[in-house]
């Protein structure tokens, strides 16, 4: 974890990973019926598979994969890279509510992700960084984040790196829960779920910050 040139503290080398276990195991079992529930609604609607699975680059780039519970059709090829055409309203109401992410869990018990962190985007993305950018991968991905929490999908690119990488600076337990209980709000007000007139974000194409 490279966080400036200061020694990390406790909670970044040791505190972070054991809340995160801690919390996110908890969670599965306290969840289960849910999460239960969902796949079932999932599969019901929209056949399988029920979970998307991708390549996503973890903690020092490292790959891993994500598990999420899907939201759109299958792709055709017709629409194959048109999220817009394959979201359905399924896919709207569980990602209006970040109930999409839940399984991610997982990955957070296996120590791909925190909790807390840099949202893990996609693996063509990492050639296309600036060297500050690349520093949002000095610590592990989150379901959350700092800039999750300060816009979501509604920010630039750039915007989006440069609260990540603000992140990796300033990781604190503090900080961490105070992420998490904005999350919360942020959820019931279903602020920030896409950039406008998309159904997500538009792909990252590289910075103009070089």
């Amino acid at each position: 974890m490279l966080l400036n040139s200061a020694s990390p503290t406790f909670y970044q080398r040791r505190g972070k990973r054991a809340f995160d276990a801690l919390i996110s195991g908890g969670g599965l079992i306290l969840l289960a019926p849910l999460l239960a529930a969902i796949a079932l609604f999932v599969r019901a609607r929209l056949g399988s598979p029920v979970f998307f699975r991708q390549p996503r680059p973890g903690r020092a780039a490292r790959p891993f994969t994500i598990v999420k519970f899907r939201t759109l059709r299958v792709s055709s090829s017709d629409h194959a890279d048109d999220d817009a055409a394959r979201m359905t309203s399924v896919g709207r109401a569980l990602r209006a509510l970040s109930l999409d992410e839940l399984p991610e869990l997982l990955n957070v018990v296996r120590g791909d992700m925190s909790l807390v962190g840099p949202r893990p985007l996609l693996m063509q993305y990492l050639e296309r960084y600036t060297p500050e950018q690349r520093r949002r991968h000095d610590v592990r991905p989150g379901i959350t984040g700092w800039a999750q929490v300060n816009g979501r999908n509604a920010l630039s690119w750039e915007e989006k790196f440069h609260l990540d990488v603000w992140y990796v600076d300033h990781c604190s337990f503090s900080l961490d829960l105070k992420i998490l209980a904005m999350t919360m709000w942020k959820l019931a007000a279903r602020d920030g779920i896409s950039q406008p007139g998309h159904a997500t974000a538009t792909e990252f194409l590289g910075s103009t910050e070089r």
